[in-house]
């Protein structure tokens, strides 16, 4: 896997999660669909820790520190922060630590599954979003924050 098509996978994962984040009511962020399950602002400061985790391991430390969540705009500004912290690196071609399939299998592929839960959680909770055709998407790698493209084919 190159770096691009890991910086492209990271905008994917960017593009996917952002909408699910976007426009949540207030009360969706502490929505509990059992007692074991995670809480959506949950989810996200795990998905926020995970690319804290990939940057310290990319910068030769290794650390995973968790951190609790907080409101759910503190916490979808942190996930937004530390994604771009991490594609700052990639784009820096500085060494990673590992390969390019390892930061894909960890901490991508995790927040991709993550992305998904938030999405069933927005359907559980009485706030779906759209379903989407995202092989059409427009995906741009860099684009990381909540302002991405329009979507280019929604459906319900």
């Amino acid at each position: 896997m190159s770096r691009q098509t890991l910086r492209h996978a990271l905008a994917t994962l960017a593009y996917r999660s952002q909408k699910s984040i976007r426009g949540a009511p207030p009360e969706f962020a502490g929505f509990r669909a059992s007692p074991t399950s995670r809480t959506p602002v949950e989810i996200v400061a795990h998905m926020a820790d995970l690319f804290d985790w990939a940057c310290s391991y990319s910068q030769g430390r290794g650390v995973w520190a968790p951190l609790p969540a907080a409101t759910w705009e503190e916490t979808a500004t942190r996930y937004t922060c530390a994604l771009q912290a991490f594609d700052a690196i990639l784009a820096s071609g500085a060494d990673l630590g590992t390969s390019e399939e390892k930061l894909f299998q960890g901490p991508v592929a995790d927040a991709l599954t993550h992305t998904g839960q938030l999405a069933m959680l927005r359907s559980l909770f009485g706030a779906a979003i759209k379903g989407e055709n995202y092989f059409v998407a427009r995906i741009e790698i860099g684009s990381l924050g909540p302002d991405q493209a329009s979507p280019v084919r929604e459906f319900d």
